[in-house]
């Protein structure tokens, strides 16, 4: 039965008035949501992903707080599609009773925002379905999953496709 299932409740938006690019993940999974981070499992490529885009190589080596305002600096915010759902385990497809963010309202907050990003196929089918009535000039950016259950790229590959939003961040 679903609501066996654990409820998970996502992370805070890590945003500022600045933010051209926000990178959309669809809900954190276990080890991002007990250490209150974004993209804690030593192994997601979202640091290693995201600090070559920016031009900061060694980011996923900073502490978070700092990795999170270095990211601030560079014009990049983070939150997630989803805002509570209940899942067992991190895989997305174990994702059940989503409430989903109002993406459309939270956009039009960001006065700078000119792409919105997703970490990955769920991310992406669900964050586009919200984003439909957003009538902007605001690109949409799918973007290969970050996680290491997403093995079917590799990671230079990864990052070629990742690669996309830096025109967004000049």
């Amino acid at each position: 039965m679903t609501a066996d299932l654990p409820l998970k409740a996502a992370l805070p938006a890590s945003v500022d008035a600045q933010t051209r690019v926000l990178l959309l993940g669809s809900l954190p999974g276990e080890r991002s949501l007990a250490a209150r981070e974004y993209y804690a499992h030593p192994t997601n490529a979202f640091w290693w992903l995201i600090g070559e885009v920016v031009a900061e190589p060694d980011l996923a080596r900073l502490p978070y707080p700092e990795r999170l305002a270095r990211l601030q600096a560079h014009g990049v915010g983070l939150w997630d599609v989803i805002a509570s759902a209940r899942r067992s385990g991190s895989l997305d497809t174990a994702i059940r009773d989503a409430t989903h963010r109002d993406l459309v309202g939270f956009a039009r907050q960001l006065p700078q925002l000119r792409a919105i990003s997703f970490n990955g196929g769920t991310a992406a089918q669900r964050g586009r379905r919200q984003l439909a009535t957003l009538d902007s000039g605001i690109a949409l950016i799918d973007l290969p999953s970050s996680s290491a259950a997403y093995a079917g790229m590799p990671r230079a590959a990864k990052l070629a496709a990742w690669r996309a939003i830096e025109r967004y961040l000049e």
